[in-house]
């Protein structure tokens, strides 16, 4: 399952393709909310600091299937594509009652498209034009976190290895002949990156609180092999031109966020998210890419966690976000506007849940030459929680 592909946007064939969510669970239905979230039920990758939330007797387990209908539209034609992927699984549990490790395996990019056109060049030679793409970037992630401050302040770092393989072809056919030009590139990445956060909590009463958090990972420079080769010719002949090793970059990343919490009522939270892009080489040149800024908004709802009707245990969710594209197509670019629902069923237990969230994105590009796409996003999440540290003196 992790084979399959999660997009068919034509715009991932741009830069290291689109960038994947990195919320799980209850952050997924709340606009993707991560920063300033702390909760002892849900695993939160966003921010590392977070990790200490849970009790010393608790195990976590999370994985998420996702799936994604999407429309798109040029002004003259319209297509449809359904995709679907096993996304992230990951696990949490307490080494130290002051200190928590969380691993896991998530996307960070996707790439995937198949289009094409027949062309009319400026002399009147017609031909044929194609362009594929796949693959995409993962992330296997661990991290520590460590409670500096009786529960109120808390620091945390993942190391993250980020692997995968991106391919991007281009094939131009002369109309009626075997004569055509290929452009190969390919992009494999094995590199370490890092992330450090912070959250403080601060006490409003018995059962209130805010938390104030904090992500940061740096810039550097990938380590890839890459290739962009040009085959010209038909059958029998071809010159191939490659460069290898060009220069990739990740950029700078700072996320900001707040969250409020009245216990098993309310969550409210908003997240900002900043990455430098615009200084990040791409096949070695710079301002092929743009900074990208991202805000997030979302809140839960209980309406009586201790009534054994289920509708009243239920956690009712939703969640506003804007965020533009680091890409940059012929000079112009994107926006994406999204909103989000989901509910977080309970099990017998109250501890384990079935989160269900569902998204609607729209793409707005800033032209009317660019292609519109709109997204319906449903994801499928259980996170098995478990007092697996418990010593019974009673067996």
């Amino acid at each position: 399952m992790w084979a399959q592909n999660n997009t068919n946007s034509p715009y991932t064939r741009y830069g290291y393709g689109e960038l994947a969510d990195r919320s799980f669970g209850a952050g997924r239905a709340m606009g993707g909310l991560g920063f300033g979230m702390r909760s002892n039920r849900q695993i939160n990758p966003m921010n590392p600091a977070s990790y200490t939330s849970t009790d010393s007797l608790t195990f976590l387990f999370d994985f998420g299937i996702a799936g994604q209908l999407s429309w798109f539209d040029d002004g003259t034609n319209r297509e449809k594509h359904m995709n679907g992927n096993l996304e992230y699984a990951a696990i949490q549990f307490p080494v130290h009652r002051r200190i928590a490790l969380s691993a896991g395996l998530l996307p960070y990019t996707y790439v995937g498209y198949d289009y094409g056109s027949t062309q009319t060049s400026a002399d009147g030679i017609t031909y044929i034009e194609r362009f594929t793409g796949s693959g995409g970037l993962n992330e296997f992630y661990a991290g520590l976190s460590l409670d500096l401050w009786k529960k109120r302040l808390s620091i945390g770092a993942n190391a993250s290895y980020l692997f995968g393989r991106i391919a991007h072809n281009q094939l131009m056919t002369l109309d009626g002949t075997t004569n055509n030009q290929s452009h190969y590139q390919t992009l494999q990445v094995n590199d370490i990156k890092l992330t450090l956060g912070i959250q403080y909590t601060q006490q409003l009463s018995a059962s209130e609180h805010y938390t104030l958090g904090l992500a940061f990972s740096p810039a550097k420079q990938l380590n890839t092999t890459s290739s962009d080769i040009i085959v010209n010719g038909g059958a029998g002949t071809a010159d191939t031109v490659q460069v290898t090793n060009s220069v990739f970059d990740l950029p700078n990343t700072l996320g900001t966020g707040i969250s409020y919490v009245k216990q098993n009522k309310l969550t409210l939270g908003a997240d900002f998210l900043y990455e430098t892009w615009g200084q990040a080489r791409y096949f070695d040149q710079k301002g092929q890419l743009k900074n990208r800024m991202r805000l997030a908004l979302g809140s839960e709802f209980i309406p009586n966690h201790q009534n054994r009707n289920i509708f009243s245990r239920i956690r009712y969710r939703a969640g506003l976000r804007y965020s533009n594209s680091y890409l940059q197509i012929n000079n112009n670019s994107y926006n994406e506007y999204g909103a989000s629902i989901g509910f977080g069923i309970p099990f017998v237990d109250n501890r384990s849940f079935l989160n269900l969230s569902f998204e609607y994105v729209k793409i707005k590009p800033d032209t009317r030459i660019l292609i519109d796409e709109q997204y319906f996003r449903f994801t499928v999440n259980y996170t098995f929680n478990e007092r697996w540290f418990f010593q019974r003196k009673v067996d």
